[in-house]
């Protein structure tokens, strides 16, 4: 049995169940809806002849073009997935939330705290630099990935199906969402996945109650062995200010991948209520820390610090994991904590 997952540009996201295979012709795909039937040697068991049956084809359609790959392909996957190698910790994240059962390689060093269970798999290189000798060698049924790994796309596709995940700040919930299904899709968990996001969007829902309730206004500063840049709307941790509501001390900020290069002067300037704070020093080390780098005169005088409102976030959720369905939901428990 095959799975097909279609990545194309569309403006819905479709599933439908068909009988039969499917071909391209001049560049599209099509599906051809015909009995299976068993074309092996007549040597074949009678056991394997029974168990023979139709083919069943699973179509995604994509909703946007991610991550700016536009292959046009058609990415056919096993429907028995028995090994995938996970470059995306979101992807990581969401497979271990709903339970599937599945080998999986990922890449060494930095893995989340809370994907624990997955110490001991196949390390395929790090995050950023795949090995693509060491994944060849695992033979994935299939590959996910996301912007860091954009650039070995095709060098990917050629070991196995490779599927590209990305979250656009613009539309965080509906990639969140298209993301999840095609996990689901893939390891037959769509019904487990549609009652982990209706839970998520009823928390997104009860987030945006809280927040309407304050005028206080938050940065959200990246600090990196004393080194600090600020994200606003539209960035990378925008969901604080685009989904949940909670309102921007700048609305200035430029956006950027990396973020906008800040001083104390800057955050006193701004004098943020509340300062959210990601440490990407716990995750990628270095000497200074956020408690450290933070610790300025000129910091401690802004009414987030007045207010004792300078908050931590987990870098293992929102540095190296958002997009995953445990992520997103904790993601969004620190933000209205934050609040209250």
């Amino acid at each position: 049995m095959k799975k097909i997952v279609t990545l194309a540009l569309a403006s819905v996201l479709s599933i439908a169940m068909l009988t039969g295979c499917a071909t391209k012709e001049n560049g599209n795909t099509t599906t051809n809806a015909t009995e299976g039937t068993n074309a092996e040697s007549p040597t074949q068991s009678s056991e394997d002849e029974a168990s023979s049956t139709t083919t069943t084809e699973t179509t995604v359609t994509d909703t946007s073009v991610n991550g700016g790959i536009d292959t046009g392909d058609t990415v056919t996957v096993p429907a028995d997935v028995k090994k995938a190698v996970v470059m995306d910790y979101g992807i990581l994240d969401t497979i271990q939330a709903l339970g599937i059962d599945v080998e999986v390689a990922i890449p060494s060093g930095e893995t989340p705290s809370f994907l624990s269970d997955f110490s001991d798999a196949t390390a395929i290189g790090s995050i950023k630099e795949p090995d693509l000798e060491a994944i060849f060698d695992f033979e994935p049924d299939v590959i996910f990935i996301s912007g860091r790994q954009e650039s070995f796309y095709d060098q990917l596709s050629e070991i196995a199906p490779t599927i590209y995940v990305s979250l656009d700040s613009a539309k965080y919930m509906e990639d969140f969402k298209y993301n999840t299904n095609i996990v689901a899709s893939i390891f037959n968990k769509e019904t487990e996945a549609n009652e982990a996001i209706k839970a998520i969007e009823a928390k997104v829902e009860a987030a945006k109650a809280v927040t309407a309730k304050t005028d206080d206004k938050a940065l959200i500063i990246l600090t990196n062995d004393g080194s600090m840049s600020a994200y606003g709307a539209g960035s990378r941790f925008g969901i604080i200010h685009d989904l949940l509501g909670v309102k921007a001390a700048d609305d200035s900020i430029e956006v950027s991948t990396h973020g906008q290069e800040v001083s104390y002067e800057y955050i006193s300037q701004v004098n943020p209520d509340i300062l959210f704070v990601v440490d990407r020093t716990v995750i990628a080390g270095g000497t200074n820390l956020a408690t450290t780098t933070l610790d300025n005169e000129l910091v401690n005088e802004t009414n987030a610090a007045t207010n004792n409102k300078i908050i931590s976030l987990d870098p293992d959720l929102w540095y190296l994991s958002g997009g995953g369905l445990t992520s997103v939901s904790e993601m969004i428990d620190e933000v209205v904590a934050a609040i209250r």
